[in-house]
């Protein structure tokens, strides 16, 4: 068995000073991704006895970027799509392995008035030919925030939120083909009717406490990995951040 998890942190320097690291020791994952770490090179000196630290710092300040902590060490690390606005945010970490690519992604927000809407399509365009092409050569794990609810269960209200940022009929979309040119959302393959599961509350309306969320971030396998996948699970009652963590776990 292999165990993955994903978790976007909001601020890795912040979580630090919260449970981060027992949270980490006690996963004992094979590899953890990490997004949004709002952090440059130097910035954060960690301690991860046993894992390879593999690191995608955006350019600017405070702002985006993703990492990985792998028991294995690499054999490369990847760090752009190819789309060059969006590469310098630090917004993918993708490292190969013996058997597989383990990715952190942490995918751009259509932002307020939808005006990073273009860009986002670009951007779901890139993604999934980058993922196709490193799927010719081995399977392909990832796990990340996606910054989409795929479907109406994927969010405590979709009627209110219907054409809003994450919840467009182009994002949503553009999700469905990434799942069609040969990806599974492990989650839903093992759970595909349950609902009242999210992985994102928003800290402005106080939504965890009424479990008004949003699905946002995933584990994605090729469906080459499809019969391995043993459990999915979104560990909502994990705070520390605005979403919660995700694993997976493989045979």
């Amino acid at each position: 068995m292999k165990k993955y998890v994903s978790w976007n942190v909001n601020g890795l320097r912040a979580i630090l000073a919260k449970d981060f690291l027992p949270f980490f020791k006690a996963q004992k994952a094979d590899c953890f991704g990490v997004q949004e770490i709002k952090c440059q090179e130097g910035q954060v000196e960690l301690e991860l006895p046993g894992y390879y630290q593999s690191w995608s710092y955006a350019e600017k300040r405070g702002y985006a970027g993703t990492a990985i902590f792998s028991k294995e060490k690499p054999l490369q690390v990847l760090h752009g799509i190819g789309l060059e606005e969006v590469d310098k945010e630090g917004r993918i970490c993708a490292a190969e392995f013996e058997d597989c690519w383990f990715i952190s992604l942490y995918s751009i927000n259509s932002q307020e008035g939808l005006a990073r809407l273009g860009l986002r399509e670009e951007w779901d365009a890139k993604l999934t030919a980058f993922l196709d092409e490193l799927a010719k050569n081995k399977p392909v794990i990832v796990g990340g925030d996606f910054n989409v609810a795929h479907e109406a269960i994927d969010l405590a209200h979709p009627k209110e939120n219907e054409g809003k940022t994450g919840y467009t009929e182009v994002e949503r979309n553009d999700f469905s083909r990434l799942l069609a040119s040969g990806f599974i959302d492990t989650f839903r393959y093992l759970y595909p009717n349950k609902t009242d599961v999210y992985t994102w509350w928003s800290y402005r309306e106080r939504a965890r406490l009424t479990n008004a969320g949003w699905r946002l971030d995933y584990f994605l396998v090729s469906d080459a990995l499809k019969d391995k996948i043993q459990e999915a699970t979104i560990l909502d009652s994990v705070e520390g951040s605005d979403h919660a963590p995700i694993t997976l776990t493989l045979s």
